[in-house]
């Protein structure tokens, strides 16, 4: 049977309860456990595929087409293994679940209430993957903060699966906040210990208080906060900030969390923990041998954890290549003909950031132009492929009037248009095509170098695509569809096969980029990225697709 783990948050939000249990994960998996997260969120959308960036980050998509909580992208990205539908549920699919239930007859004769059936609909969820067999240990976020009405009913459900499982089967870990008031220049308990006064008032009282802090825990302080919070001192772990969340779990594992949690489980077997490749890939984070900037063309860049995934496929990509890349967030709504060159001045490679909608795209499409003339190094990522198209059909093939039917639903020539399949689907909510499609590559292409093989499989989440209508006048005038999906034909990668390293990809690579396997395609635009650096510091001819990969 498996045994779980359950990470609440109290006195604010945003004190990184994924990053804990992500850490927390892979110690665990690193000293032999089979483990995976889950994430309870407590809004009522179904899912956060409706909702704007600024509203909740990045809709991180998993490889089965499920719309998640970015902090699945932690959960990936730390343990290097797939999340699924499964591993997030909200308030809103658990409400649907029960409703439907109630309609189809399910609980007839019967008044349905919080308790016990949506509790008992969330407990089921809770538990669904440890019963799969699959794993010895599963990590359960529950998202929001203590004491909020929304976060109530999964509170009670923990309450009662504490209950009804043997007691070394559950850990109740509660991350809280150490606040440092400078005018009394010293660390304050008081918001912790009401914070888990408050999750005892609902039944559930923790096992483990993890405590977020800008200064270090004294033992004279730990013994305050386990005394008044009623948990063994040893069970009040420092949570320091660190300056990469990478470190977060060897600061874990020198406060001993797993071994904490390992001893509460009464799990006694299991090994020392192999951490090699982590720390390789820390130690090449911190010292780089050499630095880039990439401007990040987008219009959400105000938050910076709606382009959070594609962030951290460039640290991993610079790790990689022992070189720190400086991301320069440029607002795409701001670009215009007169500013590009002084707002683009000092970049060694561009990205056009994936989105929706008309705002901001006419800076995207300039930005492209840009990096085309100049030879800058650019990649394209789902819009940002679009852009590169509308920009070439318009300023190479002469086609003025070109775009996109999402932006101009009248446009004369659709060089992007919806799909033909979504032109029938009226319903917004996780109808997008979505999850993991496969790509067959061109041999001998930019892609299929940077790749190796062919095909491969990617992650997807658009309604609009490349026109095929005009693909033979793309071709013959330099932008080559280099990787097809191989049952509609639809284009999924584009290049210009006159230009040092430009590529556009309908779908999202920056999904499946992990510490262990960084994505293949930031790999090789952060090394083009150190060429043209390089190639600008000595001032030769421009560079070759062949030196760069």
């Amino acid at each position: 049977m498996a045994k779980y783990v359950f990470v609440t948050g109290g006195v604010t939000s945003s004190l990184g309860k994924g990053i804990i249990a992500a850490s927390l994960a892979k110690l665990l998996q690193a000293r032999g456990m089979r483990v995976t997260i889950q994430k309870f969120d407590p809004y009522i959308n179904i899912d956060p595929g409706t909702l704007n960036p600024y509203e909740h980050g990045e809709c991180f998509v998993t490889e089965d087409g499920a719309e998640t909580d970015l902090d699945l992208g932690h959960y990936e990205r730390f343990l290097n293994i797939f999340t699924s539908q499964a591993n997030n549920v909200t308030t809103g699919r658990i409400y649907q679940t029960v409703i439907n239930k109630e309609r189809e007859g399910a609980y007839l004769g019967k008044t349905v209430q919080v308790v016990p059936h949506i509790t008992d609909e969330i407990k089921k969820r809770m538990l669904k993957l440890g019963k799969s067999g699959q794993f010895d240990i599963v990590i359960t976020e529950i998202g929001g903060t203590v004491g909020d009405i929304e976060s109530l009913p999964f509170i009670e459900a923990v309450r009662q699966l504490q209950w009804e499982l043997p007691e070394e089967d559950t850990v109740v870990i509660h991350l809280t906040l150490i606040p440092y008031l400078k005018a009394a220049k010293e660390l304050k308990t008081k918001p912790t210990q009401h914070s888990v006064r408050m999750l005892s008032q609902e039944g559930v009282h923790p096992d483990i208080l993890v405590c977020r802090t800008e200064r270090t825990l004294g033992p004279e302080l730990r013994r305050k906060i386990a005394l008044f919070c009623n948990v063994k001192q040893e069970a009040v772990i420092e949570a320091a900030d660190a300056p990469t969340i990478y470190e977060v779990p060897l600061a874990m594992m020198r406060e001993k969390l797993d071994i904490i949690c390992l001893k509460k489980l009464n799990i006694i077997d299991y090994k020392e923990p192999e951490l090699d490749k982590w720390k390789e890939f820390l130690d090449k984070l911190k010292y780089p041998k050499s630095k880039v900037n990439i401007g990040l063309i987008g219009k959400y860049i105000e938050l910076q954890d709606a382009y959070k995934s594609i962030l951290e496929a460039f640290v991993h990509a610079g790790a990689i290549n022992e070189c720190h890349v400086q991301v320069v967030n440029v607002h795409s709504e701001f670009i215009d003909d007169e500013n590009v060159a002084e707002k683009l001045s000092g970049l060694d490679g561009l990205l056009v950031a994936p989105g929706f909608g008309y705002r901001g795209v006419d800076g995207k499409i300039i930005a492209v132009k840009y990096a085309r003339e100049k030879g800058l190094p650019f990649f394209g990522i789902c819009l940002g492929m679009q852009m590169a198209v509308i920009e070439f059909a318009r300023n190479v093939l002469g086609i003025k009037e070109a775009h996109s039917t999402e932006m101009n639903p009248d446009t004369p020539n659709p060089v992007i248009d919806l799909m033909e399949e979504q032109k029938k689907i009226s319903i917004k909510g996780g109808t997008m095509r979505l999850g993991t499609y496969p790509c067959e590559i061109q041999e001998g292409s930019l892609a299929f170098k940077i790749y190796g093989k062919s095909p491969v499989n990617e992650r997807h989440r658009h309604r609009w695509e490349f026109n095929n209508q005009y693909l033979d006048k793309f071709e013959k005038a330099g932008m080559v569809a280099s990787g097809k999906n191989p049952a509609t034909n639809l284009v999924e990668i584009v290049e210009l096969i006159n230009h040092p390293f430009f590529i556009g990809v309908q779908y999202h690579p920056e999904l499946k980029s992990t510490v262990e396997n960084p994505h293949p395609l930031f790999v090789s635009f952060i090394k083009a990225t150190k060429t043209y650096v390089e190639r600008k510091s000595e001032a030769k001819s421009p560079m070759l697709q062949s030196e760069i990969i």
